[in-house]
């Protein structure tokens, strides 16, 4: 049984994943650059320099970077109206803290975008600690982001699970020893999820919270 849940918001616990994909799409088109949704898609999950670096090239990225992040968060921000926690994704989190496992939340969120996805998830009075983008040098699918929930959660590698949505989770989280289940509700295929070395993989939260008895997270 694990002693500690670390969580990706975006995705996982929040329906936000494809309203990034509009801002991306929104600020790339301001800077007259053509790229495909379907490939923003696929960098969700990552920091946004990665993404950047991603989509764009290392040397596109470097000079049109920071344009590009302020003007994703603006039109991200602009959509906040429409975030909602997935179904069931509160109670997830409430009945895991409930259980005495410590829960932490990690993300690449800006401080900004931090600040709503907290507000919509309604659950800091049951969480142990929360790991955002300025918290960290490397974003993921860089193992930092993870070491420093692992900090927070103050448990070992071996005793603790990682839900997120997105490949790169997957890989942030195996490079830190941690053993991650993953959710559909990003919109990245179980194949996918599970060839990327996720150990279950569920439909969205609603679904782990009914399997919760049976989940490797309680057994």
């Amino acid at each position: 049984m694990a002693t500690a849940v670390l969580f990706d918001i975006d995705g996982t616990l929040v329906d936000s994943n494809y309203l990034h994909v509009h801002a991306w799409r929104r600020a790339f088109h301001a800077l007259d650059r053509a790229v495909d949704s379907w490939h923003v898609h696929r960098a969700i999950g990552k920091g946004s320099g990665k993404l950047l670096s991603t989509l764009l090239g290392d040397e596109d990225a470097g000079r049109i970077g920071d344009e590009a992040k302020e003007l994703h968060s603006r039109f991200y921000l602009e959509t906040a109206e429409l975030l909602r926690p997935f179904d069931k994704a509160p109670d997830l989190v409430r009945e895991l803290a409930g259980r005495g496992l410590r829960v932490v939340l990690a993300t690449s969120a800006a401080p900004d975008e931090l600040k709503v996805l907290r507000k919509v998830l309604d659950v800091d009075d049951v969480v142990a600690g929360i790991v955002s983008g300025e918290d960290v040098e490397a974003t993921k699918p860089d193992p930092e982001p993870v070491f420093a929930a692992l900090d927070k959660a103050g448990t070992a590698p071996e005793d603790t699970i990682f839900v997120g949505d997105a490949i790169w989770d997957v890989h942030a989280a195996t490079k830190a020893g941690v053993r991650t289940v993953s959710v559909l509700s990003g919109g990245v295929g179980a194949a996918e999820l599970t060839e990327a070395g996720a150990v279950a993989v569920y439909d969205d939260a609603a679904a782990l919270l009914a399997g919760l008895d049976e989940s490797v997270l309680l057994s």
